[in-house]
């Protein structure tokens, strides 16, 4: 008797100092993005799927809530209408740079200037293209975008959709519109006409996946390549 008294003192004081903790890493003053943020992490957690139809349930009734209507800048799910929009938005913005002769130009540019055999001003606009869409992604708030399930535990989903998207976008429509090949390029000058036409297509990817809002459907869930991660 005393055993189990002395047990159920043990479960108390843990049960007491697990609130403590909780408490300690409790917002000062929570909000509805708060609860919001918690209820992300819960349906990260659970392993049933009606557990987390539940949960998603819940976030939707919290996000109609009188007074939460600013929520609805807010994009936690990647789905994969988000990847046909972004892919929507590529095209669009493609489009006018496969008839414009300017794309040559440029890419004949970046391939002929280079330091000790390196194209630094075609490497340097690649860079330029991760920057840009990072920014206008996850920096420009036209979007409150949660970052969720990033790909080995680095990579935001939506950011490697949005680049890959948009890249694969761009040389499937400079090659079927024969614009990759004409005029017998270099191999280097047909790379720089893919990142001409890709820089613009990139922000028309990201444009068209964040600014309709958050789309319904199913959201793409972890990818097998997250590491850390056993769920």
């Amino acid at each position: 008797m005393v055993d189990s008294d002395e047990r159920d003192a043990d479960a108390g004081r843990t049960g007491d100092s697990e609130e403590r903790a909780a408490a300690a890493n409790a917002p000062g003053n929570p909000d509805i993005e708060d609860l919001l943020a918690k209820l992300d992490a819960l349906s990260d957690t659970v392993d049933e799927d009606h557990e987390r139809e539940k949960v998603r349930q819940t976030i939707s009734l919290v996000e109609r809530m009188p007074g939460t209507g600013a929520l609805a800048e807010r994009i936690t799910k990647y789905t994969s209408r988000d990847l046909a929009e972004s892919f929507v938005g590529a095209v669009l913005f493609a489009l006018p740079l496969l008839v414009e002769g300017g794309v040559f130009e440029i890419a004949a540019w970046f391939a002929a200037t280079t330091v000790a055999g390196v194209p630094v001003l075609l490497i340097g606009h690649v860079g330029f293209i991760f920057i840009a869409t990072a920014g206008l992604l996850y920096f420009a708030d036209f979007r409150q975008i949660t970052i969720r399930h990033p790909i080995f535990g680095l990579i935001p989903r939506r950011y490697a959709g949005v680049l890959l998207v948009s890249l694969v976008t761009s040389s499937t429509m400079l090659l079927f519109w024969g614009r990759l090949h004409e005029g017998d390029p270099t191999a280097l000058e047909r790379l720089g006409r893919i990142a001409v036409v890709w820089a613009a297509a990139a922000f028309g990817a990201g444009l068209g996946d964040i600014l309709p809002g958050e789309s319904q459907g199913e959201d793409l869930g972890k990818f097998d390549l997250d590491i850390g991660d056993d769920d």
